[in-house]
């Protein structure tokens, strides 16, 4: 059970999440089950311990397949837990690196509509139908511009100039993967950061 499943009935108040550096290449997270081994440094609420904090096991995510993700329970503050690998989108389905090869695909195609066959073809075996489609990169689009503004916001003095777009702080950065880097840099920000790569829920679009 997810903890939106869990929080949907009542059984948590709270539920937290916390960046979890992962080591190994994105693909053995899967082929390992990294989340077995994942251990927590310490309660957020209670770094001082003695609240019994516990594992309670891991929740799955639909991608990529076979995901999961380890989570913790402390009973002191009645709250769920979680370690997000830093590879993988907060709160949206998929890698940081999928929803940002999403959003470049429009940015480079000039608009959702000219890009949506190219990111989701209608012949392909999971095809998800032109509205589902567009729903889909829409949501990415509209959080990935959000995370990159207050990006702007957060770090003024390190981005003097940068378009709130995935090719103007690629140029900035002189780096591949524009969504990873930023959440490493903004790693202290991430709280405040919407998702995918923070995550502060509200406003989310």
């Amino acid at each position: 059970m997810s903890p939106r499943v869990w929080s949907t009935r009542g059984l948590v108040s709270t539920i937290v999440q916390l960046l979890w550096k992962y080591p190994l290449a994105d693909e053995r997270y899967v082929s390992d089950c990294a989340w077995n081994d994942a251990t927590l440094c310490g309660c957020p609420f209670h770094p001082d311990g003695g609240c019994g904090v516990e594992k309670l096991g891991s929740y799955p995510r639909i991608s990529p397949a076979g995901t999961r993700i380890p989570r913790w329970w402390c009973p002191k503050e009645k709250a769920s837990i979680s370690l997000l690998p830093v590879f993988l989108a907060a709160r949206l389905s998929g890698t940081l690196a999928a929803v940002e090869a999403t959003v470049a695909a429009v940015e480079r195609a000039g608009s959702i509509a000219a890009a949506v066959d190219v990111i989701h073809p209608p012949e392909a075996e999971d095809a998800i139908g032109l509205v589902g489609a567009v729903r889909s990169i829409r949501r990415r689009v509209r959080a990935v511009r959000a995370a990159l503004l207050a990006i702007l916001t957060l770090l003024p003095e390190r981005f003097v100039g940068v378009a709130p777009t995935l090719a103007g702080f690629r140029k900035a950065l002189s780096c591949g993967e524009v969504l990873r880097t930023l959440r490493e840099l903004a790693e202290r920000h991430l709280s405040a950061l919407p998702v995918p790569l923070g995550f502060c829920t509200r406003g989310q679009p």
